[in-house]
């Protein structure tokens, strides 16, 4: 478990983590001797039972409230240390504002150097710390009196740490860990250290370093300042990688990740509780666990937000960072010298137009009151189209976490995208409509493939989606597939009774054919009109009676099922065919033998590579064959 300390300068926080471990946590030689906290510094306790505690130092400084931010990521609990002889300053009020913004559920109470106050000044500063606290979530947090440096009360404050690390939520999903620090050691390399937010890493694993998803992998661990295989969220990780990336191309605020991320947008929609009044287009610091850029502030319920209120807004950043959806921001204005707010993430990538329209307004605070990745999911699926991979991210969720999400939420996933099921079914229904429209304008057809589906009635939608929603419907009955067209069950093709009378007729010139006959010759034959031999041949192919080899040019169904035996028996034979050996068995000239293999290709029952014709089936057998171990 991690503690970081927060609190106003030179009120002891580095001394009471000296008088907890044994350790100095100023490392920097400009801190030991200024004896002031400029940067982040770290100590650990270890405990009888083999666990160890950590502790982040954090600087007072106003100057220095930055890295005070970029200590805070991941923390689950925090050390409010006051002096006993000051009370609480403006930089304890400050801390203070920060561990609520930023949900942080633990909050300890530390009133230091005692030795300097009588009993009378120790019970007003209580008395004061308990009204900063008063209707916040910390308002009964335990308060301990110590002096660091004679140790009065170190061991109960020291116990009461230790009890508490045994209560703390695990944080599951995916690895991310916001890095702090980088240095290389001789002998071991490149070092990344920080808190891990959520997952785990083991040594051995591969991550990916942002912001261009660089691969690195994890040579070495120590968690909590030990050596280990494995670190897990809550814990500060020093992480040896290895990988094509150098010290000087890592920058505090950078993140490892077990998977890789999308590339961030510079715009996203927020939450924003509010501490102080807010204008439009303000300029401010935005800090997310270890890293700091500067943006703007676009409101998008009115101009201004007064203090202490919760609206509804959009960050406009200069730089991305790392950010998932619930993530929380702390927001300064431009000078850096006071905290405006906190943000909670709502959406990643926000729409581009309607913002500020009602019903998109009331969508987000939906969002934002949603409970669960379950609800949010539902919410988010009944207008917009998701992306497993982009929900995966937004929500830091591993694949089995996101598939049991998804499972509550009740979406259906067709290919990698997600939809809710009234969506679902009004898609379904839009599909069966312009089938009917389609059978009524041109009844002589027998339905439509399943790409000039797509493109009448669902256009803006990818193959798989189309295809998961055919295949429910055929498997529901609302739709039939007939020698590969789509139409509705009720839906039939036949000849009048004058065609079928004249189909009788066309037949008998295929009777014992083998050659493909073209649709002049059949109609110079039988003395028929050309352009309604044409239209009848057009609808015998519908009907499955004859095949079109090339336009004007067909076959007899027989004599198709005859020349695909041959094929494949070429290709049992020899591996694949070819349009001499083809030629060969039909006994008819190249050209048509050549028309044909073509034909098999476009119809899906063969491929072609170069001269040669392979089965398709053979080809996939082939494939899970080398596939399998």
């Amino acid at each position: 478990m991690i503690f970081a300390t927060a609190g106003h300068v030179d009120h002891g926080k580095t001394t009471l983590l000296h008088a907890l471990t044994g350790q100095n946590a100023d490392r920097l030689p400009e801190e030991k001797k200024r004896g002031m906290t400029i940067d982040l510094g770290y100590a650990y306790l270890p405990l009888p039972d083999g666990r160890t505690l950590g502790f982040i130092d954090v600087p007072g400084h106003e100057k220095f409230l930055g890295n005070m931010l970029a200590g805070m990521g991941g923390i689950r609990h925090a050390l409010l240390v006051v002096a006993a002889d000051d009370g609480p300053m403006p930089q304890t009020r400050e801390h203070l504002d920060i561990i609520r913004l930023l949900g942080i559920p633990g909050l300890t109470l530390i009133i230091t150097k005692a030795d300097r106050a009588g009993q009378d000044q120790l019970e007003q500063v209580q008395v004061a710390l308990r009204a900063l606290l008063t209707g916040s979530r910390h308002q009964d947090a335990p308060c301990f009196v110590v002096d660091s440096l004679s140790g009065s009360g170190i061991d109960g404050l020291r116990q009461h740490l230790a009890a508490l690390s045994d209560d703390q939520e695990q944080r599951g999903g995916r690895f991310r860990l916001a890095v702090d620090r980088a240095f290389t050691l001789s002998g071991a390399g490149l070092v990344v250290t920080g808190t891990a937010l959520s997952g785990k890493v083991a040594v051995g694993d591969t991550l990916f370093l942002s912001p261009d998803n660089r691969p690195v992998r994890v040579r070495g661990l120590h968690a909590q300042n030990a050596a280990a295989a494995e670190g897990r969220a809550g814990q500060r990780l020093a992480i040896n990688i290895s990988g094509d990336v150098e010290k000087s191309a890592i920058r505090r605020g950078d993140c490892l990740l077990s998977q890789t991320a999308p590339t961030p947008s510079l715009r996203l929609t927020v939450e924003l509780e509010t501490l102080s009044t807010l204008s439009h287009w303000q300029s401010a610091h935005v800090h997310h666990a270890a890293g700091h850029v500067v943006g703007r502030i676009a409101l998008l319920e009115s101009s201004d937000a007064a203090p202490n209120q919760t609206v509804l807004a959009e960050l406009a950043l200069e730089q991305p960072l790392m950010l998932a959806e619930g993530d929380r921001i702390i927001l300064r204005d431009a000078s850096a010298r006071h905290t405006l707010g906190a943000a909670t993430v709502q959406e990643l990538h926000p729409p581009v137009r309607g913002k500020r329209r009602p019903e998109r307004l009331d969508y987000l605070r939906q969002l934002a009151a949603a409970s669960g990745a379950a609800a949010r999911l539902r919410l988010q699926s009944a207008d917009h189209t998701l992306e497993c991979d982009t929900l995966g991210w937004a929500l830091q969720l591993t694949d089995p976490q996101l598939k049991q999400q998804l499972n509550e939420a009740g979406l259906i996933q067709a290919g990698k995208q997600l939809f809710e099921q009234t969506r679902w079914r009004a898609m379904q229904d839009r599909l069966l409509e312009k089938l009917a429209v389609l059978h009524q304008h041109q009844p002589d057809q027998l339905g439509a493939s399943r790409g000039r589906l797509r493109r009448l009635a669902l256009p803006q939608e990818t193959d798989a989606t189309l295809n998961r929603l055919v295949d429910d419907m055929l498997a529901e009955g609302r739709l039939k597939q007939t020698r590969g067209w789509l139409h509705l069950p009720e839906h039939s093709v036949s000849f009048t009774t004058e065609e079928s009378t004249r189909w009788q007729a066309v037949e008998t010139c295929f009777a014992g054919q083998q050659d493909a006959l073209w649709v002049r010759d059949i109609a110079s034959a039988l003395a028929l009109d050309e352009q309604e031999t044409r239209t009848l041949l057009t609808k015998a192919a519908r009907l499955g009676h004859v095949s079109a080899i090339v336009p004007d040019r067909y076959l007899h169904s027989a004599a198709v099922a005859h020349m695909a035996s041959i094929v494949r028996q070429l290709a049992q034979s020899h591996g694949y065919a070819d349009a001499a050996g083809f030629r060969n068995q039909i006994g008819t000239g190249r050209k048509l033998a050549i028309q044909i293999l073509e034909f098999f290709d476009r119809s899906g029952f063969t491929r072609r590579a170069g001269d040669r014709h392979f089965l398709r089936e053979a080809l996939l057998f082939g494939q899970q064959e080398q596939a399998a171990p």
